[in-house]
């Protein structure tokens, strides 16, 4: 991809989609992110993306409401327009999400409906409204999570949609071929962010265990992560389609 090309990165205002986005901007490409609540946030990563050379915009969006997608796509398309003079956009970062940390007989249905939509419903039918608009050619990365491949118990919920969203993508990878579309998954290990509270970040005995169960020894960082994600962005990563691409340091190798 060029420096002329546009990524939209859902929940790019904070941790993993901001820290693609900058990464991104470094190499002069331009971004669409989205936030939920965060509007400050928002703002200031734009800020950071444009002291970086690159252009950049925001628009609000919550990922679990499907109704609101129709309006997201007319916003979109009016900022494609007046900010980058472009009809379409290159690639999709699905992004956005949440955690819920809660043993398997405890987890109520309203809380794992709320995972459902946020993680699987929501970027299943977001990415279908937006293919009209991805160029083809374009890429499409969604994120799963190092819990998909290891267990530890309160995550089963979680991990349960991440497990959807890896096979998703392998379907998507097949079906968006005849267009040139690429589809990978990136799934991360612990990474120390204010996901899940923060948990990661701020509790040193989990920190602890999460670093010696990692072969590089400590925990992720959110651009351990935004460097895969817009490293897998980069033209001469065309060839790499369907594929789960797990970056946790080696985490329970």
């Amino acid at each position: 991809m060029n420096n002329s090309t546009i990524t939209v990165i859902t929940g790019g205002s904070r941790g993993l989609g901001r820290s693609t986005a900058l990464a991104l901007a470094s190499r002069g490409q331009n971004s669409i992110i989205t936030y939920r609540s965060g509007e400050a946030a928002a703002r200031e990563t734009i800020q950071s993306i444009e002291k970086l050379g690159a252009r950049a915009a925001m628009l609000q969006l919550d990922v679990g409401q499907v109704a609101g997608f129709a309006g997201f796509v007319t916003r979109l398309r009016e900022v494609l327009n007046s900010t980058f003079g472009r009809e379409r956009f290159d690639a999709l970062v699905n992004n956005a999400g949440e955690g819920l940390h809660k043993p398997f007989v405890e987890t109520t249905e309203a809380e794992f409906d709320e995972l459902v939509n946020v993680h699987l419903k929501g970027p299943f039918f977001l990415t279908q409204r937006l293919l009209p608009w991805i160029e083809d050619g374009g890429r499409i990365v969604n994120i799963s999570s190092g819990l998909a491949r290891f267990s530890f118990p309160g995550h089963s919920a979680y991990a349960s949609m991440k497990g959807a969203i890896e096979v998703l993508t392998r379907y998507q990878a097949k079906e968006l071929g005849a267009r040139g579309i690429a589809v990978n998954t990136v799934a991360p290990g612990a990474i120390a962010t204010d996901f899940n509270g923060g948990a990661v970040r701020d509790n040193s005995a989990l920190n602890a265990g999460v670093a010696s169960s990692t072969a590089l020894g400590r925990v992720g960082l959110p651009d351990d992560i935004g460097g895969v994600i817009s490293n897998l962005l980069r033209e001469d990563n065309r060839w790499i389609n369907g594929q789960r691409i797990e970056a946790s340091g080696g985490m329970n190798l």
